[in-house]
């Protein structure tokens, strides 16, 4: 389930700017904030190093903050990306975790989720870091409690979903990637999709 692919189009070329972000989210979640350096990204990303202090004069702290607020972005294309063509709001969860599941199997448990890997680090260290996940993870959130609306969930019961399904996913990652193994997601997946047929009228 990849976020790069959610982001791409048959482009043009990317701008520096850009190159840089995507190679920082990618770095950021397989190694983590404190573990990626600033010369490793720009060269990953075949870029100046001055680039890096153009776009982001305040260093790391802003392009992390940067880093975050965009993946969000591209993660609820992703969201959208899946949910959108299944049939129904129970199927739509099923596949994200199946999707999420394989995808960690396929990257050898290195490519989860960037919003979640800097959130365990940093969010006792750096306000403006822990206030971009905060508003990331409660957009994804927002997203994912109107989907359940539309379909007829009582509001305060969808947003109580919303919490549980990100809440179980955002888990699964961090067990998966520590036992190498995918069962987390699984059984989680499992719950969720029983939570949520559950709620949904006529499921």
């Amino acid at each position: 389930m990849s976020a790069a692919g959610a982001a791409s189009g048959a482009a043009a070329p990317v701008k520096t700017k850009d190159r840089i972000l995507g190679t920082s989210a990618e770095l950021f979640r397989r190694q983590g904030y404190n573990g990626t350096g600033l010369k490793q990204i720009v060269a990953t990303a075949n870029a100046p190093f001055g680039s890096l202090y153009h776009f982001f004069p305040n260093g790391k702290e802003q392009l992390g903050e940067e880093v975050i607020r965009w993946s969000g972005d591209v993660y609820l294309q992703l969201i959208a990306a899946v949910c959108d063509p299944a049939p129904d709001v129970v199927t739509a969860i099923g596949d994200f975790f199946a999707g999420a599941a394989a995808h960690l199997r396929e990257t050898d448990y290195a490519d989860a989720c960037p919003i979640a890997t800097i959130a365990l680090e940093v969010a006792s260290v750096s306000e403006p870091l822990r206030q971009a996940t905060a508003d990331v993870f409660a957009l994804w959130i927002a997203d994912i409690t109107a989907r359940f609306e539309a379909v007829g969930v009582d509001p305060r019961r969808a947003r109580e979903l919303g919490f549980e399904a990100l809440g179980a996913l955002e888990g699964a990652f961090v067990l998966s990637r520590a036992m190498r193994s995918t069962d987390a997601l699984e059984i989680g997946g499992r719950a969720v999709v029983a939570s949520v047929r559950a709620a949904v009228p006529g499921g």
